[in-house]
Formats: C-alpha cells, sequence, structure tokens
C-alpha cells in the first residue's frame, strides 16, 4: 500500500503542492500535518508509522519532511527497513527499494557518522583555544555540560570572525537566540542590531 506524508512548519504555509505530488504518485492515504520539524513529537506522523505494515511504501515530497535531522531521519529510516518498509522521496529521487536509493542512504549515514567528527574535533578545538585563554572557569549557573561545552564553542568561534553567526548555530545544531544566550553567559559583547545614534535634542535660543 501507498502512504504518503505531508507536513509545512508554520500554519501560514499550504500543503496543496505537497499533497498534489503524494497524490499524483499514487498514494491511497495521505497523513498532514502542520508542525515543526523540530518537534519531538508529530501526532500525524506517528499515526502513520503505527499503520505501517510490511510491504507498505511511505511517500514523502523531500527528505527534510521526514526527519528532525540527519540521525533523527536514519534512526526513522532504519527502522522502515527492519519492519519491511520502503520510502520513497519524491523530488530527491531516494527509493529504498532500489540498490541506489539504499547506496544514498548509506552516503547520507556516512555524511552524518561525518558531521559528528567535525563537531567533535571542533569542540576540544574550541576548548583548547578557551583553556589557552585562560576562559575556562566554572559551570555557568542553569548549563549543562553540554551545553557549557557548546557555548565555549561558541564563543569562541564568535571572537574568530570566521564564521556568520547563522553559520555557527548551525554547525552546533543551535538557535541564533540560544547562540547569542550562550554567548552572554561567557561574557561576550554581542550586537543583534547596529546600535542607533542618538540624534541631539535642538535647543530653544533665548530671545
Amino acid at each position: 500500500m501507498k502512504i504518503g506524508y505531508a507536513r509545512v512548519s508554520t500554519r501560514d504555509q499550504n500543503l496543496e503542492l505537497q499533497l498534489d505530488a503524494l497524490a499524483q504518485a499514487g498514494c491511497e492515504v495521505i497523513y498532514q500535518e502542520k508542525a515543526s520539524g523540530a518537534l519531538a513529537t508529530r501526532i500525524e506522523l506517528e499515526k502513520l508509522l503505527l499503520t505501517l505494515r510490511q510491504g507498505d511504501t511511505l511517500y514523502i515530497y523531500k527528505l527534510d519532511r521526514l526527519g528532525r535531522s540527519l540521525k533523527n531521519l536514519l534512526d526513522l529510516v532504519a527502522d522502515l527497513q527492519r519492519r519491511g518498509v520502503d520510502l520513497v522521496s519524491l523530488t530527491d529521487a531516494i527509493n529504498t527499494a532500489s540498490a541506489q536509493g539504499r547506496l544514498v542512504l548509506n552516503l547520507f549515514a556516512s555524511l552524518a557518522e561525518f558531521e559528528r567528527e567535525l563537531i567533535r574535533e571542533r569542540t576540544l578545538a574550541g576548548l583548547a583555544a578557551a583553556r589557552a585563554r585562560g576562559r575556562i572557569g566554572g559551570r555557568k549557573p542553569g548549563l549543562s555540560p553540554e551545553a557549557e561545552r557548546t557555548a565555549i564553542v561558541a564563543a569562541t568561534l564568535y571572537q574568530e570572525q570566521r564564521l556568520s553567526v547563522r553559520d555557527i548555530a548551525a554547525s552546533l545544531r543551535i538557535s541564533k537566540v540560544t547562540l547569542y544566550k550562550y554567548l552572554r553567559l561567557r561574557g561576550v559583547n554581542v550586537y543583534t542590531s547596529r546600535p542607533q545614534v542618538k540624534k541631539p535634542v535642538p535647543t530653544r535660543k533665548a530671545k
């Protein structure tokens, strides 16, 4: 059975493009929802996963509609394969029923491992740089050890000025809001926008 899943992140977006593509692909049932990909629980996706049976094929418009992250996506695909369910991503031209499709996903898995190693190396480099500058102290209140390590790396990368705020946040897998919070906790001067210059107030001349 062909089962489709469509998702958009906000209520302002519409599902029509995805629904049309899934219907054209022959999906008999299509689950749809408007929910952020960052959410740990997406109700319609959970319902869909419960209904899948061996021999079914799950259709999605694009890979990022399914997983919260690359790791989460690969975990979902691995679970589908264990259950005898194939996955087809229409715009990514991936079909796990084919050897080529499985190869592409294996490449994704290798890239995910490579990304984890890069983050690990970046973290260690950030810690070393922070120690060299004498910035390693006690853990900041309210931060877990993992968050504290991320905050140290974030501060180091921000001060090096080689990456944009967007790139730093993406590489550390945190939001820009969290990045700014970490920078302030590390005592880094942060400007989210250019400071406004106050105009002098005109004074009235005495007659």
